[in-house]
């Protein structure tokens, strides 16, 4: 098919009709994805590079409208069917470096997934600064301007995970009256990760939506780093997605003659109607496509975590066994062993970690002891492993070869306390697969909590290579030693943690289990949190704190276990000491999760009253279900306030309802449903409550 717009003649390649985009080729060969009818100078190449003597053609901010970028031409496409997505690869070259990308597209139902791979077929190395994984350009709102987009982001933060920011369009990317200049700008709106933590300050995930209910939303796959940027292109706005680069994270990467590399991948959701919900409805979809199976996943038994607010690293054979028979009793089957089990050092753990050793003075019988008590009370056992580092004392940073480590200018580098792994050695990689089979084979261990407590800057330099090379080479290596855990042990479950929710992306996400959303141990400000982590992981991945002690009112009990109920219900709490009362309140909030996770794994994420913001006094996320639709309500603040708030639940609208409080059993929370409005008006009478409602169907009006 060939159409003309403007003075420039295009050819199709490639489409995804529910995306609505196609991939655009002009009479020179440029290659750029589009939608039908817009402007050819708003759309941007469909790959774009920066190597060192190749910049870009227009300076400033942006990395696009590059050198490399501009000179990449079509060479040839093919498709193949990929199970349930549809691959098309699409070949590009530049004749002056000898460069040729290979752009592969992977079409799912709603989405469309990103990877490049570059070879050097040229005759000399070339050293490459930045490539796109995902470029789109010639963004509008509904009425093809620019006045009505709205721009969408989370701030990410030890204690404060997934808080959403948004802001007109126009108030990050202001007009500059281009026909008085003749040029773009040189700015733009970026985001980027900052060291090894790829969430310590932001999600890799950012949108637009539009007044008329459309969504554009993407995420970028990488634990070591990434950036997108966006910024205006001929009356339109664009976005480029990438992986590391030189300027923000000390990346570069020598392609010699006949080598390749590939980027990180990015994914791209739109929706028609539904706005953001929508939107991350799909990009739920897409996450559970794209993640290993694991029959955890399928089951999502009930985990206690012996951390959070109760034990804080100081386990014992004492302390231990009276929570593991409270937690089995709970309704418990999984129980954690978190930090400090290895602990026999009187200067304390924290630079003395690595060799992961049982503690003979916390365990008078044996660790073994405490794993039994486990397995006999039903439940599997579980250990917390911080296995990318190794304390400065540990003797293992001497008997560990140099080339094992992070360096820096020839240096070891060292971060509160600790030194850092590079799992490409073979050295490193050995002692951590043989520490992982003897707590498996040996100890019965079926889940591990693995920890990543320190961000290393921007890597590591073997060689020649960059820090940022490192960083990636180590971060790949670390996902394929995660993977062999798994071949090796099928039925083990890795939850993956960074202080929380500092390294929380889907690179980590497409191997591990489980997610921790937040190391936060305040339960008043746990709901923010709570209700946007399905924004960032799918929610039967979502490890979500619910802390009750014997000290709390039923309130504050029922606050802290309600929260946790439409994630993957992280207990944890002295249960051990509360009153038949306050654990009757415990056991019933277990009996509604078991009740409902049979849901929650097929179920998308909703906000009825839109992403929360930190400080919000009612805060309110849905799962819309296969058979029913599940929402808890919170409400925080002083009594002063209005004890009830409206929703809209547009899926529902026109439904007769019978809306079910699940938990608190002994909540005075009540809910109306108005079904022609598809508005429900939930009461809770007191700050710091809250409930989670069970929304099913009676019959169509």
């Amino acid at each position: 098919m060939t159409a003309v717009v403007g003075t420039v003649e295009r050819s199709r390649l490639w489409s995804h009709p529910e995306l609505g985009l196609h991939a655009l080729v002009d009479t020179t060969g440029s290659v750029r994805l589009g939608r039908p009818g817009q402007d050819w100078a708003g759309l941007v190449p469909l790959v774009e590079v920066t190597a060192t003597g190749h910049g870009r053609l227009w300076s400033g901010e942006r990395f696009i409208e590059t050198a490399i970028g501009d000179r990449l031409t079509y060479r040839g496409h093919d498709s193949v069917r990929d199970g349930a997505l549809e691959r098309t690869t699409i070949r590009l070259a530049d004749d002056q470096t000898g460069l040729v990308a290979h752009v592969v597209l992977d079409v799912g139902a709603g989405f469309l997934r990103s990877r490049v791979r570059l070879v050097n077929q040229g005759s000399i190395p070339l050293r490459l600064e930045s490539v796109t994984t995902l470029t789109l350009g010639g963004i509008t709102d509904a009425d093809g301007g620019l006045d009505g987009l709205t721009l969408h982001w989370a701030d990410n933060d030890w204690l404060a995970e997934c808080r959403w920011r948004q802001a007109a369009f126009r108030d990050q990317v202001v007009p500059l009256s281009r026909h008085a200049h003749g040029h773009e700008g040189r700015g733009c709106f970026e985001r980027y990760s900052q060291g090894s933590w790829s969430t310590g300050r932001h999600l890799p995930i950012g949108a637009f939506t539009d007044r008329a209910g459309h969504a554009w939303l993407w995420q970028i796959e990488s634990s070591a780093g990434w950036r997108f940027e966006t910024g205006e292109r001929e009356g339109a706005a664009y976005v480029a997605l990438f992986g590391p680069d030189d300027a923000h994270h000390q990346w570069q990467h020598i392609l010699a003659p006949g080598e390749e590399f590939h980027t990180v991948p990015a994914v791209l959701v739109r929706t028609e109607v539904g706005g953001l919900d929508a939107a991350f409805g799909e990009l739920t979809g897409y996450r559970r496509l794209i993640r290993r199976d694991h029959p955890d996943l399928r089951a999502l038994p009930v985990i206690y975590n012996d951390y959070m607010n109760t034990l804080m690293g100081d386990p014992t054979t004492d302390k231990l066994l009276p929570l593991i028979r409270a937690a089995a009793a709970a309704g418990a089957e999984v129980f954690v062993i978190d930090a400090g089990w290895y602990d026999d050092d009187a200067q304390g753990w924290w630079d003395a970690v690595g060799a992961w050793e049982p503690a003979r003075d916390r365990f008078p019988g044996g660790i073994q002891k405490v794993l039994d008590a486990i397995r006999c009370h039903g439940m599997t056992p579980g250990l917390w492993l911080e296995p990318e580092v190794v304390g400065v004392r540990s003797p293992l940073a001497r008997t560990l070869p140099p080339e094992a480590f992070f360096r820096r200018g020839g240096l070891r580098v060292t971060e509160h306390g600790r030194h850092h792994l590079d799992l490409r050695h073979p050295a490193a990689r050995a002692h951590l697969d043989a520490v992982v089979d003897r707590l498996v084979d040996e100890w019965g261990v079926g889940y591990l909590k693995l920890d990543y407590n320190i961000n290393s800057g921007p890597g590591t330099e073997n060689g020649l290579e960059s820090p940022g090379a490192g960083l990636l080479g180590h971060h790949r290596a670390h996902l394929e030693w995660m993977t062999g855990l798994l071949d090796r042990h099928p039925r083990l479950v890795l939850e993956n943690c960074g202080s929380g929710g500092l390294r929380m992306d889907y690179a980590q996400l497409a191997v591990a289990q489980l997610q921790s959303t937040s190391d936060q141990q305040d339960p008043l400000r746990y709901p923010p949190i709570a209700a946007a982590i399905a924004t960032a992981v799918t929610p039967e991945q979502a490890a979500v704190w619910a802390y009750p002690q014997p000290d709390h009112t039923p309130d504050e009990i029922n606050f802290t276990l309600t929260g946790a109920l439409l994630g993957r219900i992280h207990l944890s709490g002295f249960l051990d000491r509360m009153s038949d009362d306050q654990f009757h309140l415990v056991r019933s909030a277990i009996r509604t999760y078991k009740d409902i996770r049979p849901e929650i794994g097929g179920a998308r994420p909703f906000w009825p009253l839109g992403l929360p913001a930190w400080e919000d006094t009612w805060i309110a996320q849905g799962l819309q279900g296969r058979d029913s639709t599940f929402l808890t309500v919170w409400r925080r603040g002083t009594g002063s306030g209005p004890s009830s708030r409206t929703l809209t639940i547009p899926h529902l609208r026109g439904a007769y309802l019978h809306p079910e409080v699940l938990n608190p059993t002994t909540a005075d929370a009540t809910a109306e449903w108005h079904a022609a409005e598809g508005r429900m008006t939930v009461r809770l009478p007191r700050p710091h409550t809250a409930v989670l409602l069970r929304l099913s169907t009676v019959r169509a009006s």
